[in-house]
């Protein structure tokens, strides 16, 4: 039986995501109505009636700055700015969807633990056990001058992380034993406080006493998400993340980087089938391939290419200003997204790196990410393709403009898939854990580390008192 590919739509509570100029494009909605509380909640109904598992939303805390040694490009070009929190909308999507998941960035550099366990525990709760966060340890430079928290090198980032993550599990999972809340008016005690325990954590980085502030939601811990792909990155999600995101060129390079991480989640102890891999792609879809190829050319002709250069400026620290056209762009040392400074030598592996001149025609829509261009059944075999050649389990869709994006997939794409037998054609479970990994998954499985630092067993029925070191 083929595998099913799980679908997440990919999106930012910004004026733009990775397609900029398309705010001349009178088709897109999003530069005007990313305020909007309704146009999300719309987009969150169009999303679940096309069977998606969830929509990601990436958040950043500063301006695009590097790019000619300024914020002008990123400003004007609206290089995700401006932008809101996402996480303010996840109680009124939810109100208006049953099975869709809801995903954020939220960042380890810039939010003490205990304010982020409370959060997503909050999340999990107004969401009915449907929320999943993307952790990152951030990298713009530009959001530590505003305050928040201390710029640290690449590979220090991850070990303060770690031992973040520790804090947050034993909140999440070690604080409360599940039946802590009693409502006993018998003994006039809502709430049994020998059950809900302190965690004492004293580490290098932090000192947390505890206990969590919020009873157990849903799924204790929300769905975990990394995207990190340096070899830190990748051995720091191989260790946390039920789902990574990943962004690669090409198929062979894609093929060859899913057996690395899949290794290095067996290194960690874990079934490597525990853990879901999606690929992000951007597609251009219409009735034939001639209206596809017109729509990508009437898309290119509203980019704004120095909009995507800002925004690499921001993920690596290289300002792509210093080269000419002609010049060829190689590997780049960066302190920030490594990934990307290595893109312009793997994005055509079989020839030399790109000109800048050839980088501007290739980022000028979704930037960095993969395009598949074609009619319903051509899209369906190249995203099969991606699945089958790779081992990835799913694809981070990235719209070129929103709505159109979504809509255009859902109602020309998704059909297709579905009569392939490659797409779930409705939802079993009820929280975005068992969208991923099936009905009864609601909660961490037994070989995530969580399971094993907090000395956890999620079964109400044995009620296992956890103790803490």
């Amino acid at each position: 039986m083929s595998k099913i590919i799980h679908l997440n739509a990919f999106s930012q509570c910004a004026a733009a995501l990775q397609s900029f100029g398309q705010f001349r494009n009178p088709r897109d909605r999003t530069s005007q109505q990313y305020t909007s509380t309704r146009f999300w909640v719309d987009l969150a109904r169009t999303l679940e009636a096309g069977c998606f598992d969830s929509i990601f939303f990436a958040d950043v805390h500063g301006a695009y700055d590097v790019y000619k040694g300024s914020a002008e490009a990123g400003i004007r070009h609206a290089v995700q700015f401006p932008g809101n929190d996402p996480t303010m909308l996840f109680p009124a999507m939810a109100q208006a969807t049953r099975h869709l998941g809801f995903i954020s960035t939220y960042s380890t550099t810039y939010y003490p633990p205990f304010h982020t366990a409370k959060l997503f525990s909050s999340l999990d709760h107004f969401t009915g056990g449907r929320v999943g966060w993307n952790i990152v340890t951030s990298y713009l430079d530009s959001a530590c001058r505003n305050g928040l928290g201390e710029m640290l090198p690449h590979d220090q980032r991850y070990e303060r992380a770690e031992e973040y993550m520790e804090v947050v599990y034993k909140l999440w999972e070690a604080s409360w034993e599940e039946d802590a809340v009693v409502r006993d008016s018998a003994r006039d005690m809502h709430t049994n406080p020998a059950r809900v325990h302190p965690i004492h954590h004293k580490g290098k980085y932090f000192e947390v006493d505890g206990p969590h502030m919020c009873e157990p939601s849903p799924q204790r811990t929300p769905l975990l998400l990394q995207a990190g792909q340096s070899s830190r990155g990748i051995a720091f999600g191989a260790r946390h993340g039920e789902t990574l995101f990943v962004v690669y060129p090409t198929i062979e390079v894609t093929r060859a980087r899913v057996a690395r991480i899949r290794a290095a989640i067996r290194e960690q102890g874990r079934d490597p089938g525990h853990v879901k891999l999606v690929l992000a792609l951007a597609v251009i879809v219409a009735e034939t391939d001639e209206e596809a190829r017109l729509k990508e050319q009437r898309l290119r002709s509203y980019a704004s290419p120095e909009g995507a250069f800002a925004l690499f400026g921001g993920w690596t620290g290289v300002d792509l200003a210093q080269f000419r056209d002609e010049d060829v762009l190689d590997r780049f040392p960066s302190e920030g997204i490594k990934s990307a400074a290595r893109w312009f030598s793997a994005v055509h592996p079989e020839r030399s790196p790109l000109t800048l001149a050839e980088a501007r025609e290739e980022m000028k829509l979704a930037s960095l990410i993969p395009l598949v261009v074609g009619e319903p059944a051509r899209v369906a075999d190249e995203l099969e393709r991606w699945v089958d050649e790779t081992g990835i389990d799913g694809i981070n869709l990235v719209p070129i403009y929103q709505p159109g994006s979504f809509t255009e997939f859902i109602e020309l794409v998704v059909p297709e898939l579905q009569r392939r037998g490659r797409m779930r054609t409705g939802y079993d479970g009820t929280t975005l854990r068992e969208n991923l990994f099936g009905t009864g998954h609601r909660r961490l499985l037994p070989d995530h580390p969580a399971y094993r630092i907090a000395g956890v067993n999620p079964d109400p029925e044995r009620r296992v008192r956890v103790a803490l070191a």
